[in-house]
């Protein structure tokens, strides 16, 4: 697995498929490369050139105990489509890959993207505030850093059951949920905390009413980690011009759950 260095040092794992008009795939808080295993070889297959990262802290990539920001995490993404001097990027982002990406082009433009696509990501802003009113009280933050630091096991396994709303009847079996509970844990416990803390705070909206480019906004009604409501919706209102799908089953494993949409609509927005 190729790897490349970052500005301070730190030394990334990323995947590299295909050939033809790139896309990279930026993978949810805690979660690696191997998320997009649905969209991967799909892409590739149809001519495109497929580039995942494992952010730092995550997967094969170092775990320094420094640089969980997010401009730094942007700035890691940057350093990526330097090292393979990418353009005409199509960047699709997952819950917290998602507001990397919003941040990575409030901090380096559009020069080398072409499109967007934010899937079920946590954007516009999760905190609440006075000119935020919807947002999420400092109590939960600060709740669930102290589940992580009880039980973080535990948490992540209440997570990975709810992750794909099954109950809605989304058939994943009880294999892929192990396999997901894995994966989360395998992240950093420095940077589970520290890029949580960092999602939370955050602050997209200036960013988004500045995205110019083609942009996808998809979110599920159902999901409980980013809630439709506060993120999804208001995201699609801020970026001008996006366009917005709302699957009314799918949870925040709507990369797995509904792979089949997600892949179209993502063909869609290739074509823009």
């Amino acid at each position: 697995m190729p790897h490349f260095s970052t500005h301070d040092g730190t030394r990334l794992a990323y995947e590299d498929y295909g050939t033809g008009e790139p896309i990279v795939f930026v993978a949810s808080w805690v979660l690696d490369a191997d998320m997009w295993e649905y969209q991967i070889p799909f892409f590739a297959e149809r001519g495109h050139r497929c580039v995942a990262l494992d952010r730092r802290g995550h997967g094969r990539s170092d775990r320094p105990s420094t640089g969980y920001d997010i401009d730094t995490t942007a700035d890691d993404l940057a350093a990526l489509l330097e090292h393979l001097n990418l353009t005409g990027v199509t960047l699709v982002g997952h819950s917290f890959g998602g507001a990397e990406v919003a941040r990575y082009l409030a901090r380096h433009g559009e020069d080398r993207v072409a499109r967007v696509a934010f899937v079920s990501a946590v954007l516009p802003f999760l905190e609440q505030t006075e000119d935020n009113p919807g947002g999420l009280p400092e109590a939960v933050l600060d709740a669930t850093i102290a589940q992580f630091r009880t039980d973080r096991p535990q948490w992540f396994a209440r997570q990975a059951q709810v992750w794909y709303a099954t109950h809605l009847g989304n058939h994943v079996s009880e294999a892929l949920i192990d396999w997901t509970l894995r994966k989360c844990l395998s992240a950093s416990p420095w940077a589970t905390t520290q890029l949580m803390r960092s999602m939370f705070h955050a602050d997209h909206r200036a960013g988004l009413s500045r995205i110019t480019v083609p942009t996808l906004v998809v979110h599920g009604a159902a999901d409980t980690s980013a809630p439709v409501e506060i993120t999804g919706r208001r995201t699609a209102q801020l970026v001008p011009g996006s366009r917005y799908v709302e699957y009314p089953t799918a949870g925040h494993g709507l990369f797995v759950t509904h792979a089949e949409q997600l892949n179209a609509e993502l063909l869609e927005l290739l074509k823009s």
